[in-house]
């Protein structure tokens, strides 16, 4: 079967509102028409459904196939284009567990659509995604529920009769689903393989023909800075290579990046850039800003050259020394994120939102609040920190010595471009930044290009924060945005 090389997804890290949502945020209705949109105009193969925090459609199926019907006809759901359910993880995400039970029981109804649709079996929902995956049970679980409990009452028989359920309402399918963990901390990033390996020891009994595995870029970056994200992601990466190699299971991996250098760099303009950082990377995500932020044309061309790639092997990469490095700059990078945790709490609130939505708990906002600190969601970190002036990508800089930026500039191949990318909107006037952290980027980067309207802007937005005023901080936060093409 055909794999997705892109995944459209639904994080909103936009600054322009696409032209068909007559609102800010994008509601329900709206996320049907974007699903449409990027299969038929901008050429994703793939969309991800996300299920959390929001009102369940299990309707979704249905409403695309009738209200985009000849499109349909000519490209088959669930086997020329692909639509992905990301459900709640009912561990973490305590109050929408049942929305997880709700969502499975959905994908048969959604086979009947299509059943009637394309008169014929056809399977268009067959993969859901589990954010913050921490074991294999927790896979199994979800494998096994729906089996058994889903699909397996369909044999059941009323009291005093023979007949079963499914001879009352008919047959309940596709009889399995393929479960595709999201691995989002450093430790289940680091332990990803050790768990795929027992997953598939759960699933010995059953047909395993292929596995997607989905690692995340910017709650990694949240939690422990862009560098430790990226080495994480290498580690990740060549450690499932040679799991794929021992295993003789196809393995295929799903990376989740944004427009941000902060949050993956993938923007129509550095596909190549990014397609090279991560040469074993199956799918990679194409989110709002890359969507709605650049020309309609551009995206589509980017997208097309995304999905034509060649995939490659995995480069192997120095472990103990990457993780020396993680540990000592994320360390630093953690400080200094929440020595700042009341300005950007403080900015985040004239950050504009694009979703009718709650996002899932941030690992690093979630366990920080513990504590009595919290910082918001990674795209409102990101947009706050950029609009006054410190992109976060700049954190920690002033803990790597001479022998760490060898290293990183023979391992991560964008490093220099992606931190340059970045300094662009840096304004040395930010009170994010410390002497330290001031003299690391003049010694590192010497010479860099800056964006000087957005520099005014920000230095508007800063004096307005030092003054307590927050008239019109929006409408600043949106003009600077325009000029990065995303929001956070």
């Amino acid at each position: 079967m055909r794999i997705p090389k892109t995944m459209s997804t639904q994080h909103p890290d936009n600054v322009n509102v696409p032209f068909f949502s007559g609102n800010t945020e994008l509601s329900g209705e709206d996320e049907i028409q974007e699903a449409f949109y990027a299969y038929s105009h901008l050429h994703c193969v793939e969309q991800m459904w996300d299920a959390e925090g929001k009102e369940v459609d299990n309707y979704v199926v249905k409403k695309l196939l009738t209200k985009y019907e000849s499109f349909f006809r000519n490209k088959k759901l669930g086997t020329d284009v692909f639509l992905t359910l990301r459900v709640p993880n009912p561990k973490i995400e305590k109050t929408e567990a049942k929305v997880l039970l709700e969502t499975l029981e959905g994908i048969p109804r959604s086979f009947d659509a299509a059943k009637l649709f394309y008169e014929k079996d056809q399977v268009p929902i067959f993969e859901v995604i589990l954010p913050m995956c921490e074991s294999a049970e927790a896979l199994h679980r979800i494998y096994a529920y729906y089996r058994d409990f889903v699909v397996g009452k369909q044999y059941e028989t009323f009291a005093n009769s023979a007949m079963s359920i499914a001879d009352w309402i008919g047959e309940f399918k596709p009889s399995t689903i393929n479960v595709i963990p999201l691995f989002e901390d450093k430790s289940h990033m680091l332990n990803a393989s050790a768990i795929l390996k027992e997953y598939f020891t759960l699933q010995k009994d059953e047909n395993i023909t292929y596995q997607r595995v989905f690692f995340a870029r910017s709650d990694p970056a949240m939690n422990y800075g862009m560098i430790s994200a990226v080495l994480l992601n290498k580690i990740a990466l060549y450690r499932l290579d040679k799991l794929q190699r021992s295993l003789h299971i196809p393995l295929y991996p799903i990376i989740g990046v944004g427009s941000a250098p902060f949050r993956g760099n993938l923007r129509p303009d550095t596909v190549a850039r990014v397609s090279e950082e991560y040469p074993s990377a199956y799918t990679f995500t194409i989110q709002s800003a890359f969507k709605y932020d650049y020309e309609p044309d551009q995206v589509r061309k980017a997208i097309d050259e995304l999905e034509a790639r060649q995939v490659l092997p995995a480069p192997a990469i120095d472990e103990a020394t990457a993780l020396d490095i993680i540990e000592r700059y994320g360390k630093a990078y953690a400080n200094q994120a929440l020595d700042n945790a009341v300005i950007i709490n403080r900015m985040a609130k004239a950050i504009p939102s694009r979703r009718k939505r709650k996002l899932h708990i941030g690992l690093f906002g979630y366990a920080r609040s513990v504590g009595g600190i919290s910082l918001p969601r990674v795209i409102t970190f990101t947009a706050a920190l950029y609009s006054l002036g410190c992109p976060p990508e700049l954190f920690g800089l002033d803990a790597l010595t001479d022998q760490d930026i060898a290293f990183l500039k023979q391992n991560y191949v964008n490093f220099e471009a992606d931190l340059l990318d970045a300094l662009k909107y840096y304004n040395p006037q930010s009170p994010c930044v410390t002497p330290s952290l001031a003299e690391a980027i003049d010694r590192l980067f010497p010479d860099y290009d800056v964006d000087k309207a957005h520099r005014k802007i920000t230095s508007l937005i800063i004096d307005a924060m030092n003054e307590g005023q927050t008239n019109g901080l929006t409408e600043l936060v949106l003009q600077a945005a325009n000029r990065r093409h995303f929001l956070g």
